[in-house]
């Protein structure tokens, strides 16, 4: 990618800057994440410590990855389609992809609970990413340039190891305190944390290393990221988590169920026949939708007909409020994930990457957001607990307001940043910085605080299920951000390539649509429901 008409065009400088950012973001993480983890250390198990950087490490893969992913293919796998083409194919299948890496955690969630138990699960989701992300830094091989075959065969792998992965992690965190133990938002701030240091490490990282020196380097690195991960976990993890996250019945997964083959080995045979199936629905298809929505329909059925059957109404009500509060969650990560698809691309034409002369590779900003969370989840950690302290602390319902606000007010800036003070269809970057902070701080508004209630409002017995269902909320907000997306890559009826006046204007009349009336208008209502879902919580917060 050279740099724009009429800009400086020094190579060199340009390899400076971005390395000086990406020295940058590590020196500050390595100073700061220690002081973090003393900081904590009287309040919270040793244990939090190794699910932390586990889960840095495996964030670091997935956000290395997915800062390469669209522009990629964009730029790489299909660019023999023309810019716009190539955009809406491109938007196309990152939407499948993260739609399903969010979809399989109902899956690994229940066999966790019936089966695996959090640990081993995670240990075999851990194993199957690091494998596919491995496959994916293929890549650049002889013979393998380009290979959509391997290409798509490497998301796939990851996609079903993240099912047994992502959801199970979250709920083995959560076994280390009590019901409404008041540290538990506190522990979800701090873990989330670990999973923006690994996004930040790796936008820096592997965004620098695939747009500067090789694509396939960029993806090789994540898969080592995700290694480590995987050794960290299952060497040291031990010693720390005594009797936590093992199966509830270690009998039942040994029993003979397929030709001689116990559960568990049908479970793992099951698994790998998955994943061709996987392979197929990446390409973008109304059936992935249809799939989407046939599960999501059916998990929500199942989950009102579980609340409303409940011997015990309390329970049954939380229940409840988890499936209210699943669309307000979805709605968040429509907008939120516009960040790794049309926001990607967004910043690549319509952002002046410009700084000191020097244009910095789009793939790096990505690490904005991982930055912001870095800095501001301490904050939120603390405030959370010194409000509860004074009875002040916002309910979840409330802090799931403020969240989908703040997208708003970030997706406000950048139509106000395109409409007022945009040069050539150029967009200054203090408001991608802006909105990058606002959109984070809304992420922490609802992320942790939504891993740390299903914690709380779940059933003992379906915390697993119900967490991988809470994920499904992020797999249909992923797929509708596809869709927004694809909103922004139109082009002329004669497939000519739009200006980047024209695309600026595409980009902002999109964001305003959707980033602003829309949310603004969905947060009324849950504002509206506040009352009744408090009610319903019974006394948790």
């Amino acid at each position: 990618m050279g740099t724009r008409k009429g800009r400086p065009n020094d190579h060199q400088i340009m390899l400076d800057i971005a390395q000086l950012l990406l020295i940058s973001g590590w020196v500050f993480v390595l100073i700061w994440i220690p002081i973090v983890i003393y900081a904590n250390r009287k309040i919270h198990p040793k244990a939090i410590v190794i699910i932390f950087l586990t889960e840095m490490w495996e964030r670091f893969s997935y956000y290395g990855m997915r800062a390469l992913l669209t522009l990629y293919m964009a730029k790489v796998l299909y660019a023999n389609l023309g810019e716009q083409q190539a955009n809406t194919k491109a938007l196309g299948v990152y939407g499948a992809y993260t739609a399903m890496a969010y979809l399989f955690p109902v899956v690994g969630g229940m066999i966790a609970d019936r089966f695996f138990g959090f640990r081993r699960s995670v240990i075999i989701g851990a194993a199957m990413m690091a494998i596919g992300h491995i496959t994916l830094g293929m890549q650049g091989l002889p013979g393998f340039e380009s290979s959509q075959t391997i290409f798509f065969l490497s998301l796939a792998i990851i996609i079903v190891g993240n099912g047994y992965f992502k959801p199970n992690m979250s709920s083995f965190l959560g076994t280390f305190y009590e019901l409404d133990d008041p540290r538990k938002d506190s522990a979800y701030s701090i873990f989330y944390m670990g999973v923006n240091t690994g996004s930040l490490l790796a936008m820096l990282t592997c965004g620098y290393v695939g747009q500067r020196v090789g694509w396939h380097y960029g993806f090789g690195l994540a898969g080592i990221g995700m290694t480590l991960g995987l050794i960290l976990f299952a060497w040291l993890g031990p010693r720390y988590f005594e009797d936590k996250g093992l199966p509830t019945d270690p009998q039942a997964g040994r029993k003979p169920l397929l030709v001689g083959l116990s559960v568990n080995s049908t479970i793992l045979l099951g698994t790998i026949l998955l994943i061709p199936l996987v392979m197929f629905l990446l390409n973008p298809n109304a059936i992935l939708n249809r799939v989407l929505l046939i599960v999501s329909a059916s998990i929500l059925g199942y989950l009102i007909w579980t609340a409303l059957r409940l011997p015990d109404k309390k329970e049954g009500q939380r229940l409840l409020v988890v499936v209210f509060l699943f669309f307000f969650h979805m709605i968040f990560w429509m907008l939120f994930e516009q960040a790794g698809g049309s926001i990607a691309l967004f910043t690549d034409k319509n952002v002046n990457r410009m700084v000191a002369g020097t244009e910095i590779p789009a793939a790096q900003f990505g690490a904005l957001n991982g930055f912001f969370v870095i800095l501001l989840a301490p904050f939120f950690s603390w405030l959370w607990i010194w409000l509860g302290k004074k009875k002040l602390e916002p309910s979840t319902p409330l802090k799931f307001v403020l969240s989908l606000l703040q997208i708003a007010i970030g997706f406000g800036l950048i139509v106000w940043g395109a409409r007022s003070f945009a040069n050539d269809g150029l967009v200054p970057l203090i408001f991608l910085v802006l909105m990058y902070f606002f959109h984070t701080s809304g992420e922490l508004s609802i992320s942790p605080v939504g891993l740390s209630m299903i914690s709380k409002l779940s059933p003992p017995q379906m915390v697993g299920f119900v967490m991988g269902a809470w994920y499904l909320s992020i797999s249909l907000g992923n797929s509708l951000a596809s869709e927004i997306g694809k909103l922004t890559a139109v082009g002329h009826s004669d497939g000519a390539d739009l200006s980047r006046t024209e695309s600026l204007m595409m980009y902002t009349d999109t964001y305003l649509l959707w980033g602003i009336y829309v949310v603004v208008g969905i947060t009324g209502v849950l504002a509206l429901l506040i009352p009744l879902l408090r009610k319903w919580m019974h006394g948790v917060h």
